[in-house]
């Protein structure tokens, strides 16, 4: 099953350069007025789609027994809804003075405001990705980049509440009826949610590509890959530091679930909240294109530090028993 998900990941990030390649080559289908028309089966059915099949796959005991974890998920949401959109808001200032382009860097920063992935490896990541980020990521898009939406407050909630909760309170209530089906037959949730959403990217670079007075500079795109990549490592170091901690309380594993749950930022949920947020805004693919850079990022930084925190985390683990068996002896002799 790991390498199965692992082999869809690839692909995923193999379809997202195929998508943008193909909104290049012929970006008349996927404009808005276009023969896909994007304004309608993009903007409610494909987002619809998606959290309606996150809705089936999510099971509710899994999260239940999960939110017993209440100092980890408070944790994971101050840390992911306020520290991090606050220090790139921060980060930003500098950056502003930089020859970096504009929209690049307002898409850095619809980054910081993205809550943890709704589907993740880690149950603890659906346990902390859910309504918050829907609620509270609107308002942090609106509180730091001000005008930049077009779009009224009130209709960014609406439809959010109808192509996002909606569907997704759908989603559960149908598992409830055919949920030995769905853990009979193991549906292909994952492959479904990323073609959709390799839709709504294609459609996304469409509106870009027949725009000729939008342009954008590869020394930008260069730079804006590397803050990602240092942006992510500071903050699994922070992390990593401050969880392990001699009074954090936080368990070895509790660390791991941190590090992850925290740095991490939803392309499934981000996307489609951008196309909301921002609909009609002639930048928007500009803006999603930190958030696109962010996600393959974060699947190969994981990928590569997993084996390292794995044995990190054994090892304290047998460290931690061996503490308490060395205790118990002691209690015993004196005693």
């Amino acid at each position: 099953m790991r390498l199965l998900e692992r082999m869809r990941k690839e692909w995923f990030m193999i379809g997202i350069v195929l998508a943008i390649a193909g909104a290049k080559l012929e970006p008349s289908i996927g404009v808005n007025g276009g023969p896909l028309m994007p304004e309608i089966t993009v903007s409610y059915i494909a987002v619809a789609t998606i959290f309606f099949n996150s809705g089936l796959s999510l099971n509710p005991e899994e999260l239940t027994s999960a939110l017993v974890h209440i100092k980890l998920h408070l944790f994971i949401q101050i840390f992911t809804l306020a520290f991090f959109p606050a220090a790139i808001w921060l980060f930003l200032q500098l950056l502003s003075m930089t020859p970096i382009n504009e929209w690049l860097l307002k898409g850095l920063q619809t980054v910081g405001c993205m809550p943890p992935p709704v589907s993740s490896a880690v149950i603890l990541t659906k346990a902390v990705g859910g309504n918050e980020g829907i609620v509270v990521t609107p308002l942090l898009l609106l509180l730091f980049l001000h005008s930049s939406s077009s779009v009224p407050f009130t209709s960014i909630f609406s439809q959010l509440f109808m192509t996002v909760v909606v569907p997704l309170i759908i989603g559960q209530i149908v598992r409830r009826y055919i949920k030995d089906w769905l853990e009979r037959k193991k549906p292909p949730f994952g492959a479904v949610s990323s073609s959709v959403l390799l839709t709504i990217i294609y459609t996304t670079f469409c509106d870009t590509f027949s725009n000729p007075n939008i342009d954008l500079d590869t020394f930008s795109l260069i730079l804006i890959l590397f803050i990602i990549c240092s942006i992510q490592l500071s903050f699994m170091l922070l992390t990593f530091i401050f969880s392990t901690r001699n009074n954090s309380g936080f368990t070895p594993a509790d660390t791991v679930a941190v590090m992850f749950c925290s740095t991490h930022k939803s392309l499934t949920l981000g996307i489609p909240m951008l196309k909301i947020v921002f609909a009609g805004h002639e930048y928007l693919s500009l803006i999603s294109v930190p958030l696109l850079i962010y996600h393959p990022v974060q699947i190969l930084l994981g990928s590569v530090l997993v084996p390292t925190i794995k044995s990190w985390m054994v090892s304290r683990q047998k460290h931690t028993c061996k503490l308490i068996t060395t205790k118990r002896e002691t209690q015993k002799r004196y005693s």
